[in-house]
């Protein structure tokens, strides 16, 4: 009896190994995406509210340039577009969301900064862009000198309007919004001339199917606004493989597909896709 005794009890130590051995899953995955560690899915930040960029659809899914170049990169990683979980990470919460490990990388209109590099680190750039105006399409503002009595629109936060106001057009009348989507509805009515941001942000809501026709870039270069994508700082693995992964849709004309179906109905002139870890002054 002790020897079937001690025969059942190996038995039940090797169905529990061989159980072990089956859950623990193919090994393959770095599983990076999770910042507590573990699970299959991959943790990336991105803007919810911005068309064109980052953009969560009525039906829950995502759109926008952010995000297909998100998609990419994460499956350069290994990771298919069902193995993402979309973070929504706002502008003043995105280094802390590294830093915690909330997400494993942010794509939002990231612009990268000699303060912001004192917090994380940026693989990029992916995209350059320049602060614009945008105009109704029969508008004679032409130059940011003509805005000089004209009613300008900015979000509550933002400094581009009080850019313009400070260097090209002193007299313009600022009028400060909650919202784009406000600026673009007063743009609309009349309630104001101009809206000023980076073109691509104007960019992806003039594409807006309401909008399309409507509205256009006045095409002038305020400013250079290099959007990067944001790793926690220290995480040169990461970093490295995202810039390759970068390298590689520009190679295979993926970035300029993604250019195009996002900014293009809005008529948008892109400037040429950036060399990867270079930065324009």
């Amino acid at each position: 009896m002790k020897l079937r005794k001690v025969t059942a009890a190996a038995a039940a130590a090797l169905v529990l190994s061989i159980t072990a051995t089956a859950c623990g899953g193919d090994g393959d995955k770095d599983n990076e995406g999770s910042g507590s560690g573990g699970g299959d899915k991959i943790k990336i930040g991105i803007k919810y509210d911005q068309p064109g960029l980052g953009l969560k659809e009525p039906d829950g899914s995502f759109s926008g340039f952010d995000v297909d170049v998100a998609t990419y990169v994460a499956k350069e990683l290994g990771y298919e577009p069902d193995e993402i979980e979309w973070v929504e990470t706002k502008s003043a919460d995105r280094e802390n969301a590294l830093s915690r490990g909330d997400v494993k990388f942010i794509a939002a209109t990231y612009s990268i900064t000699d303060e912001r590099k004192q917090k994380v680190d940026f693989a990029g750039p992916y995209l350059l862009a320049h602060q614009d105006l945008l105009v109704k399409k029969d508008s004679d503002i032409t130059e940011a000198t003509d805005l000089n009595g004209k009613k300008l629109c900015s979000v509550t936060g933002s400094t581009s309007a009080q850019n313009v106001k400070d260097d090209f057009a002193p007299k313009a009348q600022l009028r400060t919004y909650g919202t784009y989507s406000e600026c673009i509805a007063g743009l609309q009515s009349g309630a104001v001339d101009a809206l000023t941001t980076d073109d691509s942000i104007l960019a992806g809501y003039a594409a807006q199917d309401a909008y399309k026709g409507k509205f256009k870039l006045a095409g002038l270069k305020l400013s250079n606004e290099n959007y990067g994508i944001g790793v926690k700082k220290g995480d040169t693995e990461t970093l490295n493989k995202i810039n390759d992964a970068l390298e590689k849709m520009v190679a295979d004309k993926s970035w300029e597909k993604a250019v195009q179906e996002n900014f293009g109905p809005a008529g948008y002139k892109n400037e040429p896709a950036p060399k990867i870890g270079n930065i324009v002054k």
